[in-house]
């Protein structure tokens, strides 16, 4: 490892591993807390409803809400990556979601859920979660970006398996304000003191992505994996990106994949409880889809190195519709095989859109700005999370029932997929698996 000493000379500290590889290991813990601090809303929402007597779309419009918070911060915060590196973005999350989650228990109103579980823990989660962490994660691979992407994220599944069912544990015994407490003490103890090891890039400490030696002089030209030279060498603005249609189709499949992705994970355990189950089984069920998401998101992004990012993102989005076709047939047929499916689906296959959400934008806009650029993309993706939850609620609230929010959400799903297939990153530059075919190609 290179660093800089306080003279800012640089200096050499060897590791017998390349670094990147503690950049995944602080993503990983980093996710396993940061996202499914966010992600215990779930469980405090049936408490919070009887506690309150609020109606449901209010309730779940204060997560939706944080989306909101999460928008307006995105592209501040991939200003922020760009200018200061990930270690100010990364605390400057901890702070406001350990924040909002110690003042939440004071909630008596719904605008007080609104200010600390929406604009706080929002606005922190955009930091700690998916979007922070794909605003520089990628730069460390290039040959194994989506399998190092998938690794780091599965982070999300160990924490679910272990933090939700003890949240849980805590509501039952203590209520939902003691295990709100809990979470924020958490993200403040755990996660401020590893996200100093972060660095930006690894040409920022003397070393090459994946662990490569730098290229000795007169050595033979790595092989390129770009596909378009004429879009790579466009200096990529974010004014010069708004105005392509791939900017527009990447924001279209990233606003439907999140407003699937949360749309299920915000009502799934009061639709399971309401249609008879226990709540143990609801519990159990949103655990294991996050312990599912550990070997989908992984495989799916080593896959995506092989096969292309569009055709991951598309099998991804094919198992939300399919979990949406699961939650519906459990209305008519409360079956244990149906959850067994819905949480396969959702978790194996859905979870996979993380492992690939950094690639595609930064395939497509790698540069010196694409830390803006996907700051602004993420405010549609963001938008999606909003609106997701929301309308599923509103929609439940109206009907009466989940059915119609729900086929609407499969319809979303096939969008999604169509969305990043126009947007083509293959077609910008190739993954590992596909360079064979790429330069047999150019030589003939």
């Amino acid at each position: 490892m290179v660093g800089k000493n306080d003279l800012g000379v640089k200096c050499t500290m060897r590791l017998p591993f390349f670094y990147g590889w503690v950049v995944v290991a602080v993503t990983f813990v980093t996710m396993a807390i940061g996202v499914n601090a966010r992600t215990a809303f779930s469980l405090f929402f049936p408490p919070i409803i009887s506690e309150f007597g609020w109606e449901r779309g209010i309730t779940a419009g204060a997560f939706s809400f944080g989306f909101v918070a999460s928008g307006v911060a995105s592209p501040l915060i991939g200003r922020l990556m760009d200018r200061a590196g990930p270690r100010a973005v990364m605390e400057l999350g901890v702070v406001l979601m350990g924040g909002g989650l110690l003042l939440a228990p004071l909630t008596s109103q719904p605008w007080h859920l609104y200010v600390t579980i929406g604009v706080m823990v929002g606005a922190g989660s955009v930091c700690l979660g998916y979007s922070g962490q794909s605003l520089f994660l990628p730069n460390w691979f290039i040959r194994k970006r989506g399998f190092a992407i998938g690794i780091a994220f599965a982070g999300v599944g160990i924490g679910s398996v272990t933090l939700l069912p003890w949240v849980q544990h805590m509501i039952e015994q203590t209520g939902w304000r003691t295990a709100c407490t809990a979470m924020g003490l958490l993200v403040l103890i755990a996660l401020a003191p590893i996200n100093l090891l972060l660095h930006k890039r690894p040409e920022d400490l003397g070393l090459q992505p994946d662990g490569d030696a730098a290229p000795a002089a007169g050595a033979a030209k790595a092989v390129s994996n770009v596909v378009d030279p004429v879009w790579v060498n466009t200096e990529w603005t974010l004014k010069r990106a708004v105005a392509t249609a791939r900017f527009w189709w990447i924001a279209i499949g990233y606003f439907s994949g999140l407003y699937i992705w949360y749309a299920v994970q915000v009502h799934q355990t009061k639709f399971l409880l309401d249609i008879g189950f226990s709540p143990s089984v609801a519990v159990w069920a949103l655990g294991i889809v996050s312990l599912l998401g550990i070997p989908g998101q992984i495989l799916l992004g080593y896959v995506s190195d092989r096969i292309g990012r569009e055709a991951v993102w598309a099998i991804s989005c094919a198992g939300f519709a399919i979990c949406f076709a699961a939650l519906i047939a459990l209305k008519f047929q409360p079956s244990l095989w149906l959850v067994y499916v819905m949480v396969f689906t959702q978790g194996a296959l859905g979870y996979g859109l993380t492992s690939i959400m950094g690639a595609v934008v930064f395939e497509i806009f790698q540069g010196r700005h694409q830390g803006s650029i996907f700051g602004t993309i993420m405010l549609a993706a963001l938008a999606g999370g909003a609106a997701g939850p929301w309308v599923t609620g509103l929609l439940y609230d109206r009907t009466g029932d989940y059915t119609l929010a729900f086929l609407i959400a499969m319809i979303v799903s096939v969008l999604s997929a169509f969305s990043v297939w126009r947007a083509s990153p293959g077609k910008v530059r190739a993954v590992e698996g596909r360079l064979h075919k790429l330069h047999s190609g150019t030589a003939g």
